[in-house]
């Protein structure tokens, strides 16, 4: 038996098929159910103060069953089998959402999530970046890597953006990178840009930028030698390059 004034539960990796029904713990504001057999998110009702939960690797099919968790502030749905966004509708107070490694095909079902500032879907099934648009003014890290992303025209109006993460995908040109000016971070390697001209077009006026991933990419495979410099010249106050620091 648990005492019902447990604050955090951590039941990661421990076979579990099914949240037990009519679980109460009226002062729990954590709980990790990552690395189980779950198959359906329910029998949290009673659970009002949770404010981080855990299902990395599961074997959950469909987002139901947090309607009731309105305090939510961090979601972590990684590694499952989710196809479509939704049913988030109530979690207004949710900062951070983790949705990778899915089979995601669209960005949808975001829309009353106004206070979101974290937003991952690595590793799932996009092909283009729309639906963010009700995020405009609260998302600051986005992640999106690993994906068959071949456009980031869906990224201009999210002008809070600090940190992007758009490699190993499909994209060939940075274009409208520059309407993204708070954006501190950018992760590109391993797509096909291949034209240092749409970087400095794109990018030049992006004083904010201090790091920037372009490893993997024709651009770069192609000039190995010079690649380093053109990106510096291109970006003189840039700090990072890959993974190299830039030595002043």
């Amino acid at each position: 038996m648990l005492p019902h004034g447990l604050e955090e539960l951590d039941l990661y990796d421990n076979s579990i098929t099914e949240i037990p029904e009519y679980i109460e713990f009226k002062k729990l504001h954590t709980l990790d159910l990552s690395f189980n057999c779950i198959k359906h998110i329910r029998n949290l009702e009673r659970c009002k103060k949770l404010k981080n939960l855990y299902f990395v690797q599961n074997k959950i099919s469909q987002i139901t069953g947090l309607d009731s968790l309105e305090g939510l502030i961090s979601l972590e749905l990684g590694a499952n089998r989710i196809r479509i966004i939704e049913n988030l509708e109530k979690l207004v107070h949710l900062e951070e959402l983790w949705l990778g490694k899915n089979k995601i095909t669209e960005l949808k079902g975001l829309e009353t999530l106004q206070n979101l500032r974290i937003l991952s879907v690595q590793s799932n099934r996009l092909t283009s970046i729309n639906g963010l648009e009700a995020l405009a003014d609260v998302l600051e890290e986005l992640y999106l890597s690993h994906n068959g992303i071949t456009s980031i025209e869906g990224l201009r109006m999210l002008k809070r953006l600090r940190v992007l993460d758009i490699s190993n995908n499909k994209i060939e040109s940075l274009e409208y990178i520059n309407q993204n000016e708070n954006l501190q971070e950018l992760w590109a390697s391993y797509n096909l840009l291949s034209d240092f001209g749409n970087i400095e077009k794109e990018c030049k006026s992006m004083k904010n930028l201090l790091t920037i991933y372009l490893e993997g990419n024709p651009l770069q495979k192609t000039n190995e030698s010079t690649y380093r410099n053109k990106i510096r010249l291109i970006l003189p106050w840039i700090k990072q390059i890959d993974a190299t620091y830039v030595q002043i």
